[in-house]
């Protein structure tokens, strides 16, 4: 049975708010939350960028049963990887076990802002490892001291730990990245439909089969609106950076650059990617993709703080129905 997720964007609702969001998305029915952890907006409309961790940190006492979990969260430049522990950790602590840590190779956008540069893709993919590995061993509860490529540990311990090892998610994009990460890593992570993502990682030597104890864990973004209309109007205005695709968005710096890159992204082009407006059924859908496509979870990414709250008390009831009836 899939499980449908609720997404806190951090980038477009302000830390109170998305803890108020999160309470009501449980109440709502979702199984699971994603968070993204963000320096900076994608656009400046968006207009917010709270520390992520904190706002989890919050969730985890405003909520019982969902899962809870960072999509994604950059363990090699802004934070180091026995930092990451650390606060993975405290998370499973927090939730008692509910949070799945979701790592990836990150965005420029949120990992220039240190000083150190934006190294290359393989590079980048490299150093991602290493971390798991760092993570990994803390998470023993053992004394660590590592000396690798990348980083290095002196004699760390994690003192606080949750029951079981806090599980990590990782994105992946293609075959070369399932073939460097589906071994070491837990779950799949991806954000296309993709059915050919989870039968590569499902062939990877080393790795625990979807629906075998992985799960492969996707999101889609959607704008729930009144009318046609404004859905579109919102979603041009706070999400015309996604049209760029993974290659423009990595590497893009700051807001500026993405509102240079998406200048001349139209409302239609927009429309035509991203399902807008009130009719449920074609946002049923789109969301319903991902379980066409094998994935056993699908976190639902609403566009834009106008109609969060409405979406979560009108909406999201009878949308579940449909995608839990299909």
């Amino acid at each position: 049975m899939t499980s449908f997720g609720y997404t806190l964007m951090t980038e477009q609702s302000g830390p109170r708010e998305l803890v108020g969001y999160a309470r009501d998305a449980e109440e709502a029915g979702f199984d699971f939350l994603v968070s993204s952890d963000h320096y900076s907006p994608w656009l400046t409309e968006q207009g917010h960028a709270p520390y992520a961790w904190t706002v989890l940190g919050a969730v985890a006492q405003v909520t019982s049963r969902v899962e809870l979990m960072t999509y994604v969260t950059c363990p090699t430049m802004r934070y180091h990887p026995a930092v990451v522990a650390q606060k993975a950790a405290t998370l499973g602590v927090l939730s008692d076990g509910r949070f799945t840590l979701g790592l990836g190779s990150g965005e420029s956008l949120n990992e220039h802002v240190v000083g150190e540069g934006w190294p290359g893709l393989e590079t980048r993919q490299t150093m991602l490892a290493e971390a798991i590995e760092v993570i990994r061993r803390l998470h023993t509860g053992e004394l660590v001291d590592h000396k690798g490529e990348y980083f290095d540990v002196d004699s760390a311990r994690i003192w606080d730990l949750p029951d079981e090892p806090v599980q990590i998610g990782v994105a992946v994009g293609g075959d070369r990245a399932i073939e460097a990460f589906a071994p070491i890593g837990d779950h799949l992570i991806a954000v296309e439909p993709e059915a050919h993502l989870v039968a590569s990682w499902n062939a990877t030597k080393g790795a625990t089969r979807i629906g075998d104890g992985a799960r492969a864990i996707g999101q889609v973004p959607i704008c729930w609106a009144p009318t046609e209309d404004e859905a579109i109007r919102t979603a041009h205005e706070q999400f015309r950076w996604f049209g760029g695709g993974w290659g423009v968005n990595a590497d893009l710096p700051t807001p500026a650059g993405f509102e240079a890159a998406s200048q001349y992204v139209r409302p239609e082009d927009v429309a035509a990617s991203i399902p807008c407006g009130p009719d449920l059924d074609a946002l049923a859908e789109a969301v319903l993709a991902f379980p066409s496509a094998g994935f056993s979870d699908v976190a639902v990414l609403q566009i834009g703080d106008r109609h969060q709250q409405q979406f979560l008390d009108e909406v999201a009831v009878p949308l579940l129905e449909r995608l839990r009836s299909s």
